[in-house]
């Protein structure tokens, strides 16, 4: 573990630290013997997602008065998510998806409607969730989503198409965008939570994805479907600052997850250019080699360090979107010039499929376009940059 990451963990609560321990033990035992398998296979990874569970790991930022393992601190959940996404970064999306469904329905959602549905999220084996914003005309540009939910009696009735779904093809459990007043933009954008089997609700294939496989992103279709107004979290129009708010925290988790992708990849580069020899001697010696490395690890420690500045500020109660988005811009990039490093470094072994830096390479680019764009991260520093 680098001694960054070391001086993060020192600074945790006992309980904080055996989390932490705990989830390296279970990247380490778990997930790295099975990373391959899953991305050759694409197969869902039922197994160590019940694993995740059966240890406490698929609920850590759930309040404890929920089942959860109440992590309220985000610095601390992105030194686990960091240890959890160095073992295979798509399982660890798998493990961590009852925290993405969950989070609009704790910001915005009734006290009812928590009881109701965040303690399944906690069982195990807890259903498989998503979160579902991303319209095949509105991506970047959240507030265009037109999924519509018209007001009807004793409810709504949802109609439209969601795509790129976390989980979509297996998922249970959904928070759904929609907008009660189209072309209103954000101020019609209220949230509902779906179920499997709900009428005029139907899942798609898993989307055929150039990484990160075994997590299914698929289309989620909404034909005529009627949704009880019990389901709405929050009032009409509430769904957009539930989720702005949501996002904000989202992106610094996903920080973590880069970080440890990209840690993963400069290890496993570090350890081959020790061993591999050219011209008589290891190919470390060589400053080709060497500076693209030391490159790799200064921005990975860089990234790190915007990352927990941030979820500090968000611990805090101080404003952090910005410092959110800059932590996401750069941890990202880091990590994919980390596996291009590694992919370097390796040469023909590592483009070879039995390799996991073409794997972690593929993953990271994922990373630079979910949950915001480099471009848009870009947008939001550019505002308050300019503001003024």
């Amino acid at each position: 573990m680098p001694a960054l990451v070391e001086s993060y963990v020192e600074e945790l609560s006992n309980h904080e630290q055996g989390l932490v321990e705990r989830a390296r033990r279970f990247a380490v035992e778990q997930l790295r013997p099975v990373s391959l398998e899953y991305e050759e296979t694409e197969a869902f990874p039922w197994g160590p997602l019940y694993e995740a569970a059966a240890l406490g790991l698929t609920c850590l930022d759930i309040p404890s008065e929920y089942g959860g393992g109440g992590v309220p601190s985000l610095h601390a959940m992105c030194t686990i998510v960091e240890e959890l996404a160095w073992g295979d970064s798509p399982i660890t999306q798998v493990i961590l998806q009852g925290g993405f469904f969950a989070g609009p329905l704790l910001a915005v959602g009734t006290e009812e409607q928590k009881e109701r549905w965040v303690p399944r999220l906690c069982e195990a084996p807890p259903p498989p969730c998503g979160l579902a914003l991303t319209e095949p005309d509105a991506g970047s540009d959240a507030a265009a989503i037109t999924t519509h939910a018209k007001t009807v009696e004793g409810g709504y009735v949802l109609n439209g198409t969601k795509t790129y779904i976390g989980n979509g093809p297996v998922l249970e459990l959904c928070t759904v965008f929609a907008t009660v007043a189209p072309g209103t933009r954000s101020k019609g954008i209220t949230a509902f939570v779906l179920e499997r089997g709900d009428p005029g609700f139907s899942q798609g294939p898993p989307l055929p994805k150039m990484g990160s496989r075994c997590f299914p992103a698929g289309q989620l279709v909404f034909e005529d479907c009627f949704v009880p107004e019990d389901r709405r979290i929050g009032d009409e129009g509430a769904g957009f600052r539930g989720l702005m708010g949501f996002f904000d925290r989202a992106r610094v988790q996903l920080t973590a997850n880069s970080l440890g992708i990209g840690r993963a990849a400069l290890e496993h580069a570090v350890d081959y250019a020790k061993e591999r020899e050219a011209f008589g001697h290891p190919i470390h010696e060589f400053q080709g080699v060497a500076f693209r490395l030391v490159d790799a690890k200064m921005q990975l420690d860089q990234a790190r360090l915007l990352s927990h500045h941030a979820a500090r500020l968000a611990d805090t109660g101080r404003p952090f979107g910005v410092e959110a988005a800059q932590a996401k811009l750069a941890a990202s990039e880091a990590a994919m010039f980390a596996t291009w490093a590694a992919c370097q470094t390796l040469a023909g072994r590592g483009y070879l499929r039995d390799s996991p830096v073409q794997k972690w390479f593929r993953e990271a680019k994922l990373d630079e376009i979910w949950d915001g764009t480099s471009d848009i991260m870009r947008v939001i520093v550019a505002r308050d940059l300019f503001a003024s």
